[in-house]
């Protein structure tokens, strides 16, 4: 059984940045490829970046390319999300995601586990 836990939302001011965290438990979790999604209210959840499971390539959203960057320790089995720059449209629930695949996904649909999800406010 795979377990994630989030870590680092908060209230920050437009500008701003944060760090998020997510950690992982299994046996198994580094080899599984990551993905951070957030949920705005009243919207649907949305990818935002991911990482495979070597820790190298990446895909990122446009709405936050040049201003979010994932990265994840291995062997801390923890996952990071560097948010700069951060605007009030980044208000969300922020969700770690894990796939039982080495390759990234921007769907939900494809990934197997879940965090509970922290939230971020950014004020204007």
């Amino acid at each position: 059984q795979v377990q994630l836990v989030e870590s680092g939302g908060g209230l920050v001011q437009a500008g701003g940045s944060l760090r998020l965290s997510c950690v992982a438990s299994g046996r198994t979790v580094s080899t599984y490829a990551m993905g951070w999604f957030r949920q705005a209210p009243g919207k649907e959840r949305e990818f935002v970046v991911g990482i495979g499971w070597g820790g190298i390539m990446t895909y990122v959203a446009d709405s936050v390319k040049g201003r979010f960057t994932i990265s994840r320790d291995k062997d801390k089995k923890t996952m990071y999300l560097q948010m700069n720059s951060l605007k009030p449209e980044d208000t969300a629930i922020y969700y770690c995601a894990g796939r039982q695949s080495r390759t990234i996904s921007k769907y939900g649909s494809d990934y197997d586990y879940w965090g509970q999800g922290t939230q971020v406010t950014v004020s204007s």
